[in-house]
């Protein structure tokens, strides 16, 4: 391995970034912080090399180097000049979108062993994988990995079932459930969580975060959505707020949303696509309840103690939820909308007692969510030698 002497450390970052997604913007946010603090512990410094669809905006955005995703000169050039390459988070791995996300990603780490350089596999969510070609190439570059570390058990079963063995794999946490706010923040964030105290002994409506997506051709999904949130709104007086989680199409799905509620006799405000991580992380912290289809909605949710009802359309959210102890109020196909109003009340006039419950589960998601980027930095000094 190739280090500067003053114990500096080049890293790749290969993932789903560059594209103004929050989930995925806040799972490279969530690394980087994570990289920072593990180098900062070990007396180390870390430089990031991003690869990224828009690398000027990445780098304007988080203060690192960037290199276009899709340049293979400079690809190469950033991993023959790194000392590694991490792959993640995220759900990378899958064919369920279309099939070029895998053989690009292991493309990727093809690349860097080409180059002679380890690849750390961070977080990540493996599946749906339908394609029965693509099991044994990505079994075959995780077994190549000098660390693999997945975000559920579903994730690491459906590998053991592709033949990577058992203990070479770390089941881990989604890396945005250790995103944490600037130290400037703490006072901005109790005062959220007042507000939220006062709204309540006030009599002020509670807010209520709603993040939805397009997912279904003929948007019977959101129709239901509409329903549900109306019959909470019909059951008492909430404040309902549309996060848009990716520019453009979730703020067009939020405005879907917000023209049936309409319909009902409801009504709801949008929130600014934040191109921040840490900006919609604290309009959920402003909360008091989330109900989200985005997997980071519920993720951001779970990280700032606020409660939260999903609603599933991918397996994902279905193991997120499930490591919390919850199941989805409802799919795509189908979803009461008089039992989420139900759920949705309750959650809103017992909040605490969802924390207690959820407390334990947190906590670990929190702690396991930092673990890749120590045990990555352990990996790189042993193989130095120091």
């Amino acid at each position: 391995m190739k280090r500067n002497e003053d114990g500096v450390v080049r890293l790749v970052l290969s993932g789903y970034y560059g594209f103004r997604n929050s989930g995925d913007e806040a799972v490279l946010q969530s690394i980087l912080t994570a990289l920072e603090k593990a180098a900062a512990e070990k007396g180390m410094r870390v430089e990031p090399i991003v690869l990224s669809g828009d690398p000027a905006w990445t780098e304007k955005q988080y203060g690192v180097k960037a290199v276009h995703r899709m340049k293979l000169g400079e690809m190469r050039k950033a991993l023959r000049a790194s000392d590694g390459l991490i792959s993640g988070g995220g759900s990378l791995l899958q064919d369920a979108t279309g099939l070029g996300s895998i053989p690009y990603y292991l493309g990727v780490m093809e690349l860097a062993r080409w180059c002679g350089k380890p690849a750390f596999v961070y977080a990540q969510g493996i599946g749906p994988v339908h394609r029965a070609v693509f099991r044994p190439m990505i079994a075959r570059a995780f077994r190549k990995a000098a660390y693999v570390s997945v975000r559920d058990g579903e994730s690491a079963e459906l590998l053991r079932s592709f033949g990577v063995a058992a203990d070479r794999i770390d089941v881990v946490a989604d890396p945005v459930m250790g995103l944490t706010l600037p130290e400037e923040a703490p006072a901005a964030d109790g005062a959220r969580d007042g507000e939220a105290a006062a709204r309540r002994a006030h009599g002020t409506p509670p807010v209520v975060g709603v993040s939805v997506r397009f997912w279904r051709s003929d948007r019977a999904d959101l129709d239901r959505v509409a329903a549900a949130l109306a019959a909470l709104a019909g059951r008492r007086s909430v404040r309902l707020r549309m996060l848009p989680f990716h520019h453009g199409s979730d703020e067009e799905a939020s405005r879907y949303v917000m023209e049936r509620l309409g319909r009902f006799g409801a009504s709801a405000e949008l929130a600014p696509a934040h191109e921040s991580p840490r900006a919609m992380l604290r309009e959920v912290a402003g909360c008091d309840l989330l109900f989200g289809m985005r997997l980071h909605s519920l993720i951001y949710a779970a990280n700032r103690g606020v409660p939260l009802i999903g609603l599933s359309y991918d397996p994902k959210i279905d193991q997120f939820l499930g490591r919390l102890g919850q199941k989805a109020a409802g799919t795509t196909d189908a979803l009461d909308a008089e039992r989420f109003a139900e759920r949705a009340a309750e959650l809103l006039d017992k909040p605490d007692r969802w924390r207690r419950d959820a407390d334990a589960a947190l906590d670990k998601l929190k702690a396991d969510a930092v673990r890749p980027a120590a045990r990555i930095l352990r990996i790189l000094d042993e193989r130095k030698g120091r």
